[in-house]
This record gives C-alpha cells, structure tokens and sequence, in this order.
C-alpha cells in the first residue's frame, strides 16, 4: 500500500469516529507511536509505558533485532499491536522508507517519538567534520525527516476546527538550558533539534503537536561505572535526576496534552539549576 493507500485509509477511520485519539475505535483499531531506538535502554521503558497508556507501537531498531522481537511479543501478550522495523538513521532515505513502513502497518499512527540518539564525547578543540556530520544525521536530520512525514501523513484527515491528530516528542537534555563545552557535537545537534521543535510546532499546527523532553542524568553511559553514575544521578537539588520511568510518564501525558506545543519539558530533578562549567560526569571524574 503506498502513500495515498494510507491516507485514505486513515481518512475513512477517522471520519467514522469522534472518539479521542487515545481510544480504540470500533473496528478495533487502537492509536499507533513509531519509537525510534526502542529496543533498549529508555526507549524499551518508553514502549512499555505507551503500550500501558493504550498505544500500538511500532518499534524502530538499528542492531538490536532480537530484542526488538522479545519486547514486541511482550506488548503483544498485553493485548496491543507491535511491530519491528529497522533502518539506519544516519541515512535519509532509510528515515522515510521507515515511516512508510511503520504508517502501512499500522494506518492510524499519529505519534513519533524521536528518541534514538548518538551521543560521543568531543570538544570543540577536537571536533571534527566526521563527528559532526555523524550526531547531525541522527540527532537532528532524522527527527526532522519524520517529523514531515508524519504531517504529511495527517493532514489530509484533518478537518478545519478540529483538534491536533497527532504528536511528535523529541527527547533532548537539559544540557540545553544548562551548557557546557563537553559533549560539543552531541548538545548542538540537540539545540539544532529544540529550534526545530518550535519552528515545526508553527508551521504543522492545526494538524501536529512538537513538543520535546529534557532528560538529565538517566543510565550510565556506556563507558560510566555504577559508581559513577550513581554519585552523578545524585548531583540534582531533588537528590536525584531523572528515572526512565519518570521520562515515559512525560511522554505519555505529551502524547495527548492538546494545548501543549512548541515547547520542552524539563525532567531532571532540578539539574538544569546547577550550573557546572563542565559535564556532570567530568566533574566527577575530575
């Protein structure tokens, strides 16, 4: 089914309902979220948690197949809809043909959650074209490539007056509001993506809502120890930064916020308000 297939699909589901988005509709069919990223670490909690709220998902991998399977039949036993869909971000056209996959699988999919992301230390000493070129393609590049998408999608169903169909949520950090020169590549492709989200929030309104969230500290990183990353969680006024848990809270009530737009959502245990002149994990390493 190609792209005037889906839309026409879409439209005839939506015209036979006014049920709210978050509903299942008569015929069964329940709202759908792409997850980019969703195999592992928060984007796996992310599915979870939007599965619970009533979502299908349609989940996005890169490498990690197996455990995009396992956690598909786990939503599948709870009564929802999941499907796997691999593509390399890095790559535009992959980008597209996974929305078109994921909106023909399922045709009333009306939420993105960009929250796939590379994230590798730099410093603007030591950044170079590659590096940046490289967080730019995944950070940035394809949450906007979906963003479109998915108002394309959309907008033939939209009817004058009517509220938002759908959303997107970008997940970015408070290192946004709380800059520091490590990680150099990583925060501007994610302040890149925070401009976007206002500029698309503007000109894809009435049809979709962008809005983002700002994590904190959340899991060690790759690299960290449990030591580490356990005296840099606790370096918030709230004694703690962020849980994945409390992340996917966010984003489940962003999924159907209607009044709520343009904008990021800060959740990181207060971190943002402690300046630091260098990353949390530096300091602690330092």
């Amino acid at each position: 089914m190609g792209r005037e297939g889906i839309k026409a699909k879409l439209q005839s589901v939506q015209n036979s309902t006014t049920q709210p988005l978050t509903q299942d509709q008569p015929d069964g069919s329940a709202p759908a979220c792409l997850i980019t990223g969703a195999a592992t670490r928060i984007g796996a909690v992310l599915a979870q948690a939007l599965a619970n709220a009533g979502w299908d998902i349609a989940l996005h991998y890169r490498h990690s197949g197996a455990k995009a399977q396992a956690l598909a039949q786990s939503l599948q036993q709870t009564g929802r809809q999941a499907a796997c869909f691999q593509a390399d971000l890095s790559n535009a056209a992959s980008v597209e043909a996974l929305f078109d996959a994921a909106a023909e699988c399922f045709p009333r999919l009306s939420c993105v959650v960009n929250n796939a992301s590379q994230f590798e230390f730099d410093r603007p000493e030591s950044a170079s074209a590659q590096v940046l070129t490289s967080h730019y393609q995944t950070n940035l590049i394809a949450p906007v490539i979906l963003t479109r998408c998915l108002h394309e999608h959309l907008k033939p169903a939209h009817r004058a007056g009517s509220d938002p169909l759908g959303v997107v949520i970008h997940l970015l950090d408070q290192k946004l509001t709380n800059p520091n020169p490590d990680f150099f590549s990583y925060t501007l492709s994610k302040a890149a993506l925070l401009e976007a989200t206002r500029l698309s929030a503007a000109a894809f309104a009435p049809v979709l809502r962008v809005v983002g969230v700002a994590p904190g500290i959340t899991l060690p990183s790759a690299d960290q120890t449990e030591e580490e990353f356990k005296r840099t969680h606790a370096m918030t006024p709230l004694g703690a930064s962020s849980r994945p848990e409390e992340i996917a809270q966010a984003v489940v009530w962003l999924a159907s916020a209607r009044a709520v737009t343009g904008t990021m959502l800060l959740v990181d245990g207060g971190q943002h308000l402690m300046a630091q002149p260098r990353d949390v994990m530096m300091m602690i390493r330092s």
